[in-house]
This record gives structure tokens, sequence and C-alpha cells, in this order.
């Protein structure tokens, strides 16, 4: 059995398997490649500083986790401006800013 220290999404076998493509088409973009590498130089040059921390990219500095993916308490919704385009379908689709890169709307069918 194991022990699960973060709540986990309670999603079908079929969802879990999508949202894990979709996640993994998310990280392997170019820019979460650069970010994750950028990260990982910051934390080699000051591990001290690293250890148990994020580092935010926008401001530049380590922050504890809840702090950075929290937007430093402000959350997201004033950042997350939408873009309605067409899928393969011809149905309107809404996507926000992290889903307009090519390869991902590709991987996701809708590019």
């Amino acid at each position: 059995m194991r022990n699960h220290t973060r709540m986990t999404q309670k999603l079908s076998a079929t969802a879990r398997r999508d949202k894990a493509a979709r996640d993994k088409a998310y990280a392997m973009t170019d820019g979460r490649k650069a970010k994750k590498a950028h990260a990982e130089r910051e934390a080699r040059a000051n591990p001290s500083a690293a250890k148990g921390k994020d580092f935010d990219h926008k401001d530049q500095r380590w922050e504890s986790p809840n702090q950075n993916r929290s937007n430093d308490g402000e959350g997201t919704k004033k950042e997350s401006t939408t873009t309605t385009i067409l899928n393969k379908h011809g149905k309107n689709i809404h996507i926000s800013p992290r889903h307009r890169d090519s390869r991902y709307r590709q991987t996701i069918g809708i590019g």
C-alpha cells in the first residue's frame, strides 16, 4: 500500500492516462526545459538556499513551494488570458497561455 503525502485527484484510468500525457507534453516544451535547467544551475550554485525551496523565475529567487505556486498569494486568475481557437472538428475551444505552444497543442490534437 502506498503512503500518499499529497492529495491526488480522483480520476478514472482513462482520465489519469490522458492527464499524464498532457502534463508530460507540457513539461517537455522548450520553455519548461529551459526553466528546469536554470533552476538546477541555481541550485548547484547555492545548495543551502535551494534546500526545500522552488526557484521563482519571475522574481529570480528561491521561495517556498506554497508561496511560489500561489503566485505570491495573488493567485493566477489575473494573468490567465484565454485564446479561442477552432479545434480539428470546427468547434471553438478556449486555451490558456500555457497551452499555446504548438507542440503541446499537436499532442492533444488541437494544433
